[in-house]
């Protein structure tokens, strides 16, 4: 099962030449979740083939700008060529306000349902669930109303020994049942035990975005053991001080915070304007966690052994 994410943006509050404001595109199972729609986004997802018409649910984190002000033209596009599916969109309730303004505004009515689910940026709930995957809100402290997200696979389905399988010459009318961990009784009566038809799936993986936050230990349980952590790193720790003051994080404090929370991956981004090139910011994080990638926009990154 496919599960990766694409950069499509990592600057923070303003872009610079070489990079755009937060957004990602996560692939669960060939299906596009949009995360943060920063300025630019459209201009990112033709450049790096995302294609628009394939999502069905947007994240937004926050109401700072360079975390959704791409989001009106992304609706408009999408109007424009045509989309009737249904949009689902996860966001703060005043962002309902500010597409409502838009819409009327521009005399616009989309073709298209576009149905809300608002976060609640003071406690952790699940706002999705299908057959793929589950989505959590993490609250974070931005100094506004803010949440990250968790994205958890859903355990498969077992699979069948197929050599096993052949010999017993089990009909194919069973091979459900078996994968959903039933034994195999033959024609003859013998019970062969479900252990040795067929294997475990893979341990569910979860890739955690951990948007603009000042560091804080409240949110560290619900993102303990993390297959891939993204976590804001907007500045180098010689500015803590700024870091404090706008309620964000250091790069050395990522690294912490996957440390403290025992992932497998970190990966930084939201870097401030300041930085033209960012190989500081990676050595401060690896210094503190070795297994720290930057969230370079148009890398593709597989979320556990694919």
């Amino acid at each position: 099962m496919k599960f990766e994410v694409t950069i499509l943006g990592s600057s923070s509050a303003t872009p610079i030449f070489n990079r755009n404001p937060t957004s990602q595109a996560l692939n669960v199972n060939e299906k596009l979740y949009l995360i943060d729609c920063g300025e630019g986004t459209q201009q990112q997802m033709l450049k790096f083939d995302v294609k628009a018409s394939r999502i069905e649910h947007i994240f937004i984190s926050h109401l700072h700008g360079d975390h959704y002000l791409g989001l009106v033209g992304l609706l408009s596009s999408l109007h424009l060529n045509g989309r009737v599916k249904p949009l689902n969109l996860y966001c703060p309730r005043l962002l309902k306000d500010i597409i409502d303004l838009q819409l009327v505004s521009s005399e616009t009515e989309l073709q298209f349902a576009l149905n809300y689910t608002f976060t609640n940026p003071e406690k952790a709930e699940t706002i999705l669930e299908n057959q793929d995957v589950s989505v959590e809100t993490i609250p974070l402290d931005h100094g506004m109303a803010c949440t990250g997200f968790l994205f958890r696979e859903k355990k498969r389905m077992r699979k069948l020994i197929k050599e096993k399988v052949e010999e017993l010459n089990i009909p194919i009318e069973y091979y459900s049942a078996l994968k959903k961990g039933s034994d195999y009784i033959s024609p003859d009566g013998k019970v062969y035990e479900n252990d040795v038809l067929t294997i475990d799936s893979a341990e569910p993986k979860t890739y955690v975005y951990c948007s603009d936050t000042l560091y804080n230990e409240m949110y560290f349980e619900q993102i303990s053991n993390a297959t891939l952590l993204y976590h804001e790193a907007t500045f180098l720790n010689n500015m803590l001080e700024r870091a404090v003051e706008t309620h964000h994080t250091t790069a050395l404090q990522a690294a912490e915070v996957a440390t403290k929370t025992n992932a497998e991956r970190l990966l930084i981004g939201h870097f401030s304007a300041r930085y033209k090139t960012l190989n500081e910011l990676l050595d401060e994080a690896r210094s503190v966690f070795p297994l720290t990638d930057l969230a370079v926009e148009g890398r593709v990154f597989a979320i556990g052994d694919q």
